[in-house]
């Protein structure tokens, strides 16, 4: 399956039955039982060590863009797909950099593909709840000023714009994906990095007619380059 390297639906057709609610899909129902057990592993790795655990609160925000360059076309208009911001709890077992962070962000998602094609409203509005395992690369003698990390993990998104888009769309109330990412932490203070969400589950579909024939799977699939500040 491709992917509009610009719009963030891909063009490739998809099959959905029009006539079933999202949260009523197998898929969805096996991202609830993959999240609960991702969730049981977090929680008894912090019941292990919970004497040992590093336990902190920050603020973060960026930016949700179609494609990831490492130079300033990253920021360009064309490029950006709208924007997060909110709070991040993150948890980390000293000396091994083993932890989690979980975070609850408002999203604003914007769909080009929408607004090329005359549909009334292409921004959707989100709360969104990623829940990630992350792993801190300690390097001896510059880990106070510099340290990688890698994550993953599932994020659910609840819809808080409306729903009806038009008179032919409709969006989703929930939307699921799976994240991986990367990024330093600063100073044990500030932390930048960026990751890229595989949508599982439709955003939006069609009224009246079968989403098949519009030619759109509207799962998302977009990098978010974030920067937080942990106190």
């Amino acid at each position: 399956m491709q992917t509009h390297p610009r719009r963030g639906l891909s063009t490739t057709p998809h099959r959905y039955d029009v006539g079933t609610e999202i949260h009523k899909t197998p898929k969805l129902l096996f991202m609830r039982k993959l999240t609960a057990i991702f969730t049981t592993m977090i929680l008894a790795l912090c019941l292990t060590i919970q004497s040992e655990a590093q336990v902190r609160f920050g603020i973060k925000a960026g930016l949700n863009v179609n494609s990831l360059n490492f130079n300033e076309s990253v920021f360009h208009a064309d490029n950006r797909a709208g924007f997060t911001g909110g709070l991040m709890m993150e948890f980390t077992v000293p000396l091994i950099g083993i932890g989690a962070d979980l975070s609850a962000m408002y999203v604003r998602r914007d769909a080009q593909w929408m607004a090329e094609n005359d549909i009334q409203k292409s921004n959707r509005d989100y709360i969104e709840i990623p829940l990630n395992l992350k792993y801190k690369i300690g390097i001896p003698v510059i880990s106070k000023i510099v340290t990688p990390f890698v994550t993953t993990g599932p994020s659910v998104s609840f819809l808080t714009s409306k729903r009806a888009i038009g008179d032919a769309w409709t969006n989703n109330k929930v939307d699921w994906a799976w994240n991986f990412g990367f990024g330093v932490q600063l100073l044990s203070k500030v932390q930048v990095a960026a990751s890229y969400g595989l949508g599982l589950t439709n955003t939006l579909h069609a009224i009246g007619k079968n989403t098949d024939n519009a030619g759109i799977d509207s799962k998302n699939r977009y990098w978010t380059i974030t920067a937080a500040y942990l106190f």
